[in-house]
């Protein structure tokens, strides 16, 4: 199986590239950098096939796509900067990438008849209510401009192609970039007390448990929408900064106050990032380990 992946340099797309290369898979790497620019931890990503591709010059992402000729893509190449996205200056970049981009490789992957993996998130939804979002649900209602640029990514994905899988995950972590652990243990480092949310709610997702479903995915043909995330139940930002110290040995005080309390961003966000994930298991691939599991194996393997 041949499998071209895009955004290699970011959390996600390094892992999978990873868990390509323990399979005996070939995996082709891309991302903007005329070179791989990710993490040089001396894993497999960084001795496997690498091209540089704009995802948002359609004659250039085709062209790469029809010449590799890929059994499966793996799009995990997006905008992720919540709060800038919001900036005027920056939102029709946001679009090109999320959106454009995105339609750019569903309509190369409908030339070559190919499946494809498609990178979503819970910020399609209004993230409004408990109930956890089913993964079917088609009640979209974008709270910021990440959230509706991801969402026309979805739709091209599935206007466009037959073979694929949209899989919407939610608080990403991974050894391969910047996420919330990371800074959280920084400001603990420096700080005795610490103010965290408590009133959003869902459940983290660890690149490297994902990487392992993406891979069973693109070797199925059980195409569709899902969610995925580490199971354990669903938590706070605050509820996981405390487990993040207690795991990491820190003392730091974590003190949970209101997103009002906290301080507005410039991009709403979802209060429920809940994710109804059964589809999975229903599904016969096997879910992720819990998210208390990860966080402990993500803290060895940052060697923390």
């Amino acid at each position: 199986m041949k499998v071209f992946v895009t955004g290699v340099a970011g959390q996600l797309g390094h892992d999978v590239m990873n868990e390509l290369n323990k399979r005996g898979y070939e995996g082709i790497g891309s991302d903007l950098a005329s070179e791989y620019a990710g993490a040089q931890d001396g894993s497999a990503v960084t001795k496997m096939a690498y091209v540089s591709m704009d995802i948002t010059d359609k004659e250039a992402a085709e062209h790469t796509l029809l010449e590799i000729k890929p059994d499966v893509v793996v799009h995990c190449a997006a905008w992720t900067a919540v709060d800038l996205a919001e900036d005027d200056d920056k939102v029709e970049k946001v679009r090109a990438i999320n959106a454009g981009g995105t339609e750019n490789i569903a309509k190369a992957c409908k030339k070559l008849d190919c499946k494809m993996i498609y990178i979503s998130t819970d910020y399609v939804f209004d993230g409004q209510g408990t109930k956890p979002w089913e993964p079917d649900c088609k009640d979209y209602k974008p709270l910021n401009v990440y959230g509706q640029t991801k969402l026309e990514g979805e739709l091209a994905v599935s206007q466009n192609l037959e073979k694929y899988f949209i899989v919407r995950i939610a608080w990403v972590f991974g050894i391969n970039g910047k996420n919330f652990i990371k800074t959280m243990l920084n400001v603990g480092k420096t700080h005795d007390t610490v103010r965290v949310v408590s009133d959003q709610v869902g459940t983290p997702t660890y690149t490297y448990d994902l990487a392992r479903l993406l891979v069973d995915m693109a070797e199925s043909e059980k195409y569709g929408y899902y969610h995925a995330t580490n199971e354990g139940g669903y938590i706070s930002w605050y509820d996981f900064t405390c487990e993040i110290y207690k795991q990491a040995g820190y003392t730091t005080k974590v003190m949970p106050v209101t997103t009002e309390e906290y301080g507005l961003s410039k991009a709403a966000r979802p209060y429920n990032s809940r994710l109804d994930k059964s589809k999975l298991a229903e599904a016969g691939f096997e879910v992720l380990p819990t998210w208390q599991d990860a966080l402990g194996r993500y803290l060895k393997e940052i060697e923390y």
